[in-house]
């Protein structure tokens, strides 16, 4: 197969829970095998495809024969193949199951089931990376941030993605219940019923109350993943062709498919880089825009926390060729590419193969990409159903139509820090 997308998960599962990744699909396997060649035959992938070929500073060979005598089942295979992986240190490079890697696979052709959350470790805690727009997650007001202190009966602390997954996955109608912890605030018990997750990447329906002029095209890019998300987003830009303008909104959207970052930021470019790729042995591959955008109207991007992977690839690509006006906050940091392999009886890997680089040749892994102009959302606000970022976002495309540059609206908003990183230090030589 070949290279799906934008970034990976952050140790995060996709359960119902999306992914932040970039993602490239590898070779399907079929042949009868038993534990043992199955564990040799993931050894061999990363051996020859992870992008750190110091694995971790480790003499990869003392892997090979680890656990040949004690291997005598799947089960042991899979508890094999997961310790040897997180021996690299890289929380992107995981085993999948039959049932996880299948999921995976729904996840692309945009039907799940759950209720719709990315979650991932942090800090030993377990935490809601993204819901996923209009399903029981969103709909029951969990957010990104949210801690899951327990799924049912069960303390999620220091409990690994794939258990809690497990807990939160089941047959539609039937309910989960989570006790979440949301900043200072006392934990809160939410009550959600599973069902389909259909996963529509793109919907021009605004936030909360919040009033859009009617000369600005809004478009909520919610994932990369489905492999249908460009085909929505062209249709998305088609039905707002007479806007003087567009706000791109990809908050909270953990990332998906490398070729629909590409895809979809070609729509917005004039030629130029989109984004370059640096595999193990250093060879860089930049992705270039064609010469023929859809519009070259003024836009602005919202970014979060929540953004990661391809909507970083977006992000840095619109930004970098001076394309977009970013507002929001910073991205969550992720500029690595995975590699989906299928192995035999239906388990998967997926293995961080690239590292990737905006055009102007910047790394943004765990650092992300800061906004232009950055805008704070309180809880206040989000009680109020105040989008505080969309209005920033709305005026600065105004600035914009009304034919004020990009360079001056960044300049307008330099903090003093920014200065400072601007300015020459002073001369200290007497």
């Amino acid at each position: 197969m070949k290279q799906y997308g934008t970034h990976k998960k952050t140790s995060l599962t996709v359960m119902t829970l999306l992914a932040t990744f970039c993602l490239i699909a590898s070779t399907g396997l079929s042949w009868a095998y038993s534990p043992q060649s199955l564990y040799d035959e993931v050894w061999k992938l990363v051996n020859t495809r992870f992008v750190d070929q110091d694995k971790n500073n480790q003499d990869w060979r003392i892997w090979r024969n680890r656990y040949d005598d004690v291997m005598t089942t799947e089960d042991d295979s899979y508890v094999a193949i997961e310790t040897m992986l997180a021996s690299l240190n890289d929380r992107y490079t995981r085993f999948l199951d039959p049932d996880e890697f299948a999921e995976e696979g729904r996840s692309i052709k945009a039907t799940l089931f759950g209720i719709g959350i990315q979650i991932g470790n942090r800090d030993g805690k377990l935490v809601i990376i993204a819901p996923i727009e209009d399903t029981p997650a969103s709909n029951a007001g969990l957010k990104a941030e949210d801690e899951i202190i327990k799924i049912d009966t069960t303390e999620a602390k220091g409990m690994a993605v794939k258990e809690a997954a497990n807990l939160i996955r089941g047959e539609k109608g039937t309910s989960v219940k989570l006790l979440i912890l949301r900043g200072e605030k006392k934990p809160k018990w939410f009550e959600i019923t599973r069902d389909e997750i259909k996963l529509k990447s793109v919907s021009t329906d605004p936030p909360f109350e919040t009033k859009v002029p009617r000369n600005i095209g809004y478009i909520k890019l919610s994932s990369f993943l489905s492999s249908k998300a460009s085909f929505e987003m062209r249709n998305a830009i088609k039905e707002k062709s007479k806007k003087e303008g567009y706000i791109v909104d990809l908050r909270s959207n953990p990332g998906g498919l490398l070729s629909n970052a590409v895809t979809i930021a070609n729509f917005f470019l004039d030629g130029g880089a989109i984004v370059s790729t640096v595999d193990r042995d250093g060879y860089k591959e930049v992705r270039r825009a064609t010469p023929r955008s859809l519009t070259e109207k003024p836009m602005v991007l919202l970014i979060d926390k929540g953004s990661a992977s391809a909507s970083e690839i977006l992000s840095g690509a619109l930004r970098d060729n001076n394309r977009a006006l970013l507002v929001g906050k910073t991205t969550f940091g992720k500029g690595l590419v995975q590699e989906i392999n299928q192995l035999p009886g239906g388990s998967g890997v997926n293995i961080t193969t690239q590292r990737y680089l905006t055009p102007n040749d910047t790394d943004i892994n765990k650092t992300g990409i800061l906004p232009d102009i950055e805008v704070e959302v309180t809880e206040e606000d989000i009680e109020d159903k105040k989008d505080k970022q969309l209005e920033v976002a709305i005026d600065a495309l105004r600035d914009l139509i009304k034919g004020e540059s990009l360079k001056s609206i960044q300049s307008r908003n330099l903090t003093r820090k920014d200065l400072s990183l601007l300015t020459p230090a002073p001369d200290k030589t007497n």
